[in-house]
This record gives C-alpha cells, structure tokens and sequence, in this order.
C-alpha cells in the first residue's frame, strides 16, 4: 500500500477516528471503524498489526473478555498469516469471526482495494 494512495488514507482515516471514539468511550464507535480498517490494511503487516493492537485496547475498555482474547490470538496470527499468505479478504478482524474466513466486501472498500 503505497503511503499517498486511497486506500492509505481511508486507513488512516479509519484509524484516527477509531482513536477518536476510543478517546471519547465509545467502543462501539470505534470497533465500527476498526473493522473497516482492518479491512483496508490487512495486506500490510505493521497497519495490520496496529489494527488488532487497537481492537485489544477497545476491548480492554469494554471488559470483553471473549474479545481480548481473540485479539490477543490475532495478534499472534498476523505474523504467520503474513509469512503463509493466508490473508481473508473482507475479514473483519474482530473475534467474532473466524480469522481464516473471507468475508464479502462493501462495494467502497471493494473499489478502494481494487484501486492499488
């Protein structure tokens, strides 16, 4: 993901208001724009790994033990999935999900991803 292209600074969007909803308490909030942010930065390890470092931090907040704990096991996973290429598109990220499922994508983040 090149550092000016669309899908970048919808990540980093993403990311900011995630950080902004967490600030002001609102886990909802900013798990909402965490997954669209894990959606948009998956393919790249360091944003990847920030993704799932800030979805612990939301749990942490919001005393979701089942949470922490699979972001705590995705944390683990994002190396290997990296280095095995087992990546799935559309993947929320959250422990809800299976991390290996791919997931279908809205048609926003389908043209952002399509775009690099």
């Amino acid at each position: 993901m090149s550092s000016d292209s669309p899908r970048t600074a919808a990540f980093d969007a993403a990311m900011a208001a995630a950080r902004d909803h967490l600030a002001a308490n609102d886990v909802q909030q900013a798990l909402a724009q965490l997954e669209r942010a894990h959606v948009l930065g998956q393919r790249d390890l360091v944003r990847h790994w920030q993704v799932h470092a800030l979805m612990l931090r939301a749990a942490r907040m919001a005393g979701d033990g089942r949470e922490q704990r699979g972001q705590l096991l995705r944390l683990a996973l994002v190396p290997l999935g990296h280095l095995f290429r087992r990546l799935p598109l559309g993947n929320t990220g959250r422990a809800n999900v299976s991390a290996l499922a791919p997931m279908p994508l809205p048609p926003e983040l389908q043209r952002l991803l399509d775009g690099d």
